[in-house]
């Protein structure tokens, strides 16, 4: 049987916790990312011949991703992308790039991306895991992510926004990109997402 003095130290650490654990909560929070505000972005950067870069984005996406400054290892991620959103400024070569000798958006016309965990490495930098499936195929990613700022908008709304790098190595989710050159074996991906707290 617990003492009266145990007693009233478990009660009050109980409390204490109860106490805490609103103020917890409260500071975690799911935000909308503004893709279509334009305030957010997904590029890439893809070697051609060796000699030049082609350069594009996915311009339609949707995704929220929850964040707790106070538990930044909490975080949490979800994008689906409109895959023939595709854009590099050349209405051939994207048609090319969307076609079955490539990206096959017609076959595989959404990808997406789930975060399975968070490693914080200090100072609003981490490591953002997760499962990308892109042209039907499934694969482990890790995004090397930095946060950029958060506070009030003019329009009444609390936001935060974050930067995240990849490098996606194309045959791992069965693309072909011999056409390209060797050299387009990977594609390097810059992402930026801005949220509105929800």
């Amino acid at each position: 049987m617990f003492s009266k003095t145990l007693r009233n130290t478990v009660t009050g650490a109980a409390l204490g916790a109860a106490a805490l654990l609103p103020m917890t909560q409260a500071n975690a929070a799911e935000y909308q990312i503004d893709s279509k505000g334009q305030h957010a972005f997904i590029q890439f950067k893809i070697s051609h011949l060796g000699y030049s870069y082609v350069l594009g984005t996915f311009d339609d996406f949707t995704g929220t991703f929850n964040y707790d400054p106070d538990a930044p290892e909490a975080s949490s991620a979800n994008v689906e992308v409109d895959v023939s959103s595709l854009h590099t400024a050349h209405a051939e070569r994207d048609k090319h790039l969307l076609s079955d000798d490539f990206l096959d958006a017609s076959e595989y016309p959404t990808a997406t991306f789930e975060s399975t965990g968070f490693e914080s490495t200090g100072d609003g930098e981490g490591e953002l895991s997760g499962n990308l499936t892109l042209h039907g195929e499934t694969q482990p990613i890790t995004i090397d992510v930095e946060h950029i700022g958060g506070g009030d908008d003019p329009w009444g709304e609390y936001r935060h926004g974050f930067e995240g790098t990849t490098t996606l190595t194309l045959a791992d989710f069965g693309i072909d990109t011999s056409k390209l050159g060797p050299t387009a074996s990977s594609v390097e991906m810059y992402l930026v997402v801005e949220g509105i707290r929800q």
